[in-house]
């Protein structure tokens, strides 16, 4: 291995001096200005020598450059992609075994290409992503098997899908896969050239052609990166297989060059975000979750014109008479993962919704456990998500398990640790828990499931608990400290949501989850009392004619409707509860008369008063019977909590005014791009 070699005049004399047939002289002449046919034994010497040099990142720059510089002569770029494609369809079509020179050929094809492409793609002029030369030169020969007029990203996108999605994942192919989809990853970059919103003017060459496969070959390339997710396979790369990559503890000038490709720091992207390792398992499943999700959430923005009908009379004539419609192409990768069927479930459509064509199918059940093991990774719970917003078999799947804190638990710790949390991840899981909230058998079943511990609940014991009970304390204590740090009107809004969907269907709540639920009532209602105060002072200030005065008086009262809304919300909650499920609740009971106080400044409200009718009936009616009772010496809890039991027997609700009930739907934005792109992309960055 010796020294490193000192850096070479790409495309000089000195180049020439040197042996044919080392990895520096091929690596000097394939960046430099001589152009090689197609077809020439250079690709075949290039691609088959161990690549054994140790070059320090600036060479590896100073090689990008030189490329660049010389691309638009040699066509070189596309070439690698041409031979890195021709390099997978020969493997697939080998037999399997050791590590043939052909899977040799395909890594370093690969490499290379990921370096060089990725340099290209960093250095972009604006969105000159023709700058690329993805094509061969007119006046060059072209072998007889290829055609004149070829669409080398096609080509290459379905090959690198074709090897996905037919060759196992084995020790012996496993660093080809995992290349490939770092390689993918590099080649859908392009996005992050354009804005957060994609646009009919954006290019994204390879990501557009992955696009266009056959469905047959999408729901193949979806299965196999579903697959790898779920098993995580880890192998080393350290033995004796892989000998040809490096020697000894010196990293071959590939692997090195791989790192650096690995490193997309340059593009400009303004989303950039630590994220925590927690949760992951493998390289590949990561890779392959993150090819996954990017695939499946890309929107292809595509205009057709239209005649405009209305025209007015003070259109200029220099005005087009056509107006262009711009809308998003059907994405097949989404496709698949919206109708993906259980492997262990052959269903029978029998409303005559059958979906045409070939079916994904996977096991739902190790989907599930995978899901539930890995949540605390975002990318994890943007699968999850994407999967119950879209697939209606997977959501009845998961409602229907009798363990769903597999997936509850992560899910909740993960809120419980929101300030270690981005706000993305929080809004993503909150979503989820909105979107399980919608079903009533899923609000039943979660308080008859007990949770022997929860260790990571540092503020106080919870012992034997039901899951309802921990989620009802999650929610508010996300309520809480987004109150304090976040201040998000939308967070705040899902998490009452999903809890005014739990409520009619709340059973034996804990004493603890009982005491936040009317804190929660408290703690907005000081809000509220605090803002209401404000507004006073501030409209004293604008009958001073005070013009600063009146835009803070404007704020705060669109502040104070907010909070109003808030707390009806709260007060809908405990009277869905105290209306459909009373007698099953006495700890509900017994914090609303422990703290009967709070409720008191907004009984003759007009906005409160309907709603806190219900609540001083219950507060009367188990009043009286505590007034009514005979008690030996002192009030204890415990004796309170008996008497509001026996006195639960006998509530017939009389006197109640029965309120509509509240029901929450998730609805997914009208351009869902604009969040995933930028979050997906952000997600990648940061593991990178």
């Amino acid at each position: 291995m010796g020294a490193v070699p000192s850096t070479p005049r790409w495309g000089g004399s000195s180049s020439a001096a040197r042996p044919l047939d080392t990895a520096e002289y091929l690596i000097s002449t394939f960046i430099g200005d001589e152009s090689f046919p197609i077809s020439s034994d250079f690709w075949y010497k290039l691609l088959e020598l161990p690549l054994n040099l140790q070059w320090p990142p600036h060479r590896v720059h100073e090689a990008c450059q030189a490329l660049a510089r010389n691309n638009y002569h040699t066509r070189h770029l596309a070439k690698i992609l041409i031979h890195m494609a021709w390099c997978l369809q020969e493997s697939i079509s080998t037999s399997s075994g050791a590590p043939s020179l052909v899977y040799v050929k395909a890594v370093n094809a690969v490499y290379i290409s990921s370096v060089f492409l990725k340099y290209f793609i960093e250095n972009e002029k604006g969105d000159k992503i023709e700058d690329l030369y993805l094509s061969l030169d007119e006046s060059e020969p072209i072998p007889t098997d290829i055609t004149k007029d070829l669409n080398v990203e096609d080509f290459v996108m379905h090959s690198v899908l074709s090897f996905i999605g037919s060759i196992d994942v084995s020790p012996d192919t496993y660093l080809l896969h995992l290349e490939l989809l770092n390689f993918m990853l590099i080649a859908m970059s392009t996005q992050l050239l354009s804005g957060p919103s994609p646009g009919p003017e954006d290019v994204n060459p390879f990501i557009d052609a992955a696009m266009s496969q056959e469905s047959s070959l999408v729901i193949l390339v979806v299965r196999k990166l579903l697959l790898s997710y779920i098993t995580g396979p880890s192998i080393s790369l350290n033995s004796a297989s892989y000998s040809i990559y490096s020697e000894g503890s010196q990293p071959g000038v590939l692997q090195r060059v791989s790192s650096a490709a690995a490193n997309l720091m340059l593009l400009p992207f303004n989303f950039l975000a630590s994220s925590s390792s927690e949760g992951s398992r493998s390289l590949l499943a990561d890779c392959s979750l993150h090819v996954l999700l990017i695939l499946s959430h890309y929107r292809k923005c595509v205009v057709g014109n239209e005649p405009i009908t209305d025209i007015s009379n003070d259109t200029t004539a220099s005005e087009s008479l056509l107006k262009g419609s711009t809308h998003f192409s059907d994405n097949p990768y989404c496709k698949a993962l919206e109708h993906a069927t259980d492997v262990e479930f052959d269903r029978v459509d029998t409303e005559g919704n059958a979906h045409a064509g070939p079916v994904l199918r996977i096991p739902f059940a190790s989907l599930f456990d995978a899901l539930g093991m890995y949540l605390a990774d975002e990318a994890a719970a943007l699968l999850l998500y994407s999967l119950l917003q879209g697939n209606a078999d997977f959501l009845e799947y998961v409602l229907v398990r009798t363990d769903l804190d597999t997936l509850l638990m992560p899910i909740l710790e993960a809120l419980y640790n929101a300030p270690k949390r981005s706000s993305n991840q929080i809004y993503m899981l909150l979503i989820i828990l909105l979107i399980l909230s919608q079903d009533s058998s899923f609000n039943a079943s979660i308080h008859k499931l007990i949770v022997p511990s929860v260790p990571w609940y540092k503020e106080r014991l919870l012992h034997q608990t039901s899951l309802g009970s921990l989620m009802v304390i999650t929610l508010i204590r996300t309520v809480q400290y987004n109150l304090s740090k976040l201040r998000d009107v939308y967070l705040h809004t899902t998490c009452l949501a999903t809890l005014a969907n739990m409520a009619p269907h709340v059973h034996r709540l804990s004493a603890y989850a009982s005491q936040r639920l009317v804190s929660l009532f408290d703690m907005l209602s000081r809000k509220y009392n605090k803002l209401a105060e404000m507004r006073d002072n501030q409209m004293r200030l604008v009958k001073g004619n005070s013009i600063e005065g009146n835009g803070l008086a404007d704020d705060t009262s669109t502040e104070m409707h907010i909070y109003t809304d808030f707390l009806r919300l709260v007060l809908e909650i405990l009277n869905a509860i105290l209306t459909y499920a009373l007698p099953r609740n006495p700890e509900v009971i017994y914090a609303i008369m422990h703290r009967q106080e709070v409720f008191q400044p907004f009984r003759n409200h007009p906005r409160f008063n309907e709603l806190l009718e219900n609540i001083y009936t219950v507060l009367d009616f188990f009043n009286s019977r505590m007034d009514a009772h005979n008690v030996d010496g002192e009030w204890s809890v415990e004796k309170v909590l008996q008497v509001i039991i026996i006195n639960c027997r006998s509530w017939r609700g009389e006197g109640m005014k029965m309120f509509t009930q509240l029901r929450f739907t998730y609805e997914q934005e009208s351009h869902p791009e604009e969040f995933f792109i930028p979050y997906l992309w952000q997600l990648v960055l940061s593991r990178w």
